[in-house]
């Protein structure tokens, strides 16, 4: 593969997807003692018609789930392997789910973190995103510990 080839993950990456996944959300173990997700529920979403975008050279490198909700997109689970960080990957990543779902017809995209990770807002804002509400934190989640709840930003497409 080229350097710049980002493609559609199939079921065959999941392990590797969800290894990825967690590894970059390490920061989350600070409000979570539990993985973030794991090879079971990565091959449900991709077996349900949603995607992951997969980055991937020498080894995978970044990673983002993303899905269509009518007019609106959504991504989540943006993740870039540790060592590789900061070097506009993830960026990229943002940048083609933006791309899928607008070509799907969707006018805006959402997305969704953890209140807890304080870089977020300002990281997202640089795309455009803007913070719009709040959900509760889901209940499928491990349970956390200490109060913390969804931050919701939206840009339109």
């Amino acid at each position: 593969m080229t350097p710049t080839q980002i493609r559609v993950g199939e079921a065959q990456d999941a392990a590797r997807i969800a290894a990825l996944v967690n590894a970059a959300f390490r920061p989350e173990r600070s409000f979570s003692d539990a993985d973030r997700t794991n090879i079971d529920k990565v091959s449900a979403l991709l077996e349900t018609g949603r995607f992951f975008l997969i980055f991937e050279d020498e080894a995978l490198a970044g990673c983002v789930y993303a899905e269509v909700r009518g007019e609106r997109g959504y991504f989540g689970l943006l993740a870039v392997d540790p060592t590789r960080q900061r070097a506009g990957l993830g960026g990229r990543l943002i940048d083609e789910a933006e791309k899928h779902c607008r070509a799907a017809g969707c006018r805006f995209m959402d997305l969704t973190f953890v209140n807890a990770r304080e870089k977020l807002p300002g990281y997202y804002r640089r795309f455009g995103y803007k913070e719009n509400g709040t959900l509760p934190f889901p209940t499928d989640q491990a349970k956390p510990k200490f109060p913390v709840h969804l931050v919701r930003m939206s840009k339109e497409l």
